[in-house]
């Protein structure tokens, strides 16, 4: 029976390794019959944009990053906090912290990397 999982991302993926790794894990909940929304919160948001030299990981970043846009898979960032440019080749949608609650309240399971 298919999930609705909510992955959610809110450390610096420029100071660790593992929002790159979370994503990774949010690509293998997407290759099931799982709906997946990615939330980015805070600089987790720098993964979907241009500039991501400073990612740590980023060659692993860079194999995956074409797969969700593919995929279309959701992600999801607060509304009321500016973002980096994003990437256009990716579903991103903007909500209130209500909403992500909301979101978060309504999926069946959630995997937090903070």
């Amino acid at each position: 029976m298919a999930k609705r999982i909510a992955v959610v991302i809110s450390e610096d993926p420029t100071a660790t390794h593992r929002p790159v790794e979370a994503l990774r894990i949010a690509l293998g909940l997407c290759a099931g019959d799982h709906e997946t929304t990615v939330v980015l919160l805070d600089k987790s948001s720098l993964l979907l944009t241009d500039e991501i030299d400073d990612v740590i990981d980023v060659d692993i970043l860079e194999k995956y990053r074409p797969t969700f846009a593919q995929l279309a898979v959701p992600f999801v960032l607060p509304a009321d906090v500016p973002a980096p440019a994003v990437s256009p080749e990716f579903s991103v949608t903007r909500r209130t912290p209500r909403e992500i609650r909301s979101l978060l309240q309504s999926v069946d399971r959630t995997l937090v990397f903070s």
